[in-house]
């Protein structure tokens, strides 16, 4: 059997070929060996950032000592009973609304519910026997003397009513970068940013910790944007640390989360792009060597 021979421009040509992709395959590895580096180094400056209260060794918190009693805002849901020695002398001030209960076909009632008022944009509710009592902006003891003194001419002397007020709506949202973002509702009308998150799943590692962003309403419905750091032990001593009804928070992605997301599916098919032609390359050197 006779073998053509193989000119040198042929040989030159393959040679070439080889090295061009030899060339194209040192330029992929370094993009890929500096795209490693640099999310290496992204994670290890963002890590920084993860512990909170980082100086809480220097911070004085000894203006964080306040009791803190939410107050009333427009379109809350409250609950006000009234107890008295004479269970009748309540009964004007006590409305109540059926309790139905479907069994089957039919419709039973239980124990009565106590009537809940709606705060309207004024800040007023309209309370039975006395009408109109302005309770916006009013913490829970406050509303609950203010009620005692609109009710106290109806009773008898002799009577001294007992008056609680409850907030039934009480509840805060807690969105973005935490495990479980949901709306809570907070039976005991106070919890600070700290019990927020915890009830969320606490921020995930892609949060940021020094930008979380409060979302408040005021008594007249503007709303308010404020930035909170948790890395700094003085949030404590903060106004906002308390929250109120119907907050927002927002856990803002950090740098190495927003680049995954800039990179997104097109991660993949670059990777597996470059592994195909790595494999390529070193098939071409090993049969051409």
């Amino acid at each position: 059997m006779k073998y053509l021979p193989i000119s040198k421009n042929r040989i030159n040509f393959a040679r070439r070929k080889i090295y061009s992709n030899m060339t194209i395959f040192k330029s992929l590895s370094l993009s890929v060996a500096a795209l490693v580096i640099l999310m290496f180094l992204n994670s290890c400056s963002s890590s920084k950032n993860v512990a909170y209260f980082q100086n809480s060794d220097v911070v004085n918190l000894d203006s964080s000592k306040v009791l803190y009693d939410a107050r009333i805002m427009p379109k809350d849901l409250l609950t006000i009973t009234v107890s008295t020695t004479d269970q009748d002398a309540a009964i004007p001030f006590n409305l109540t609304v059926p309790n139905a209960m479907t069994e089957g076909n039919r419709s039973t009632y239980s124990q009565p519910l106590i009537q809940n008022y709606l705060v309207d944009n004024e800040g007023n509710v309209d309370f039975p026997v006395v009408g109109k009592i302005h309770v916006g902006g009013l913490t829970k003891s406050q509303a609950e003397s203010l009620v005692h003194d609109k009710i106290i001419p109806y009773m008898s002397k002799s009577e001294n009513p007992i008056v609680c007020v409850r907030m039934t709506n009480f509840k805060v949202s807690v969105i973005g970068e935490v495990t479980r973002p949901a709306t809570f509702v907070v039976s005991n009308e106070k919890i600070n940013i700290l019990e927020a998150l915890a009830q969320a799943g606490d921020l995930t590692i892609y949060g940021r910790r020094d930008n979380v962003k409060l979302i408040r309403e005021d008594i007249t419905g503007q709303k308010h944007i404020y930035k909170l750091n948790l890395n700094d032990a003085g949030l404590v001593n903060s106004p906002y640390f308390y929250l109120q009804q119907n907050d927002v928070l927002y856990v803002e992605p950090n740098k190495a989360k927003a680049q995954n997301s800039d990179i997104g599916s097109m991660t993949t098919l670059w990777f597996s792009a470059t592994s195909i032609l790595i494999s390529v390359a070193s098939l071409l050197v090993n049969v051409l060597r």
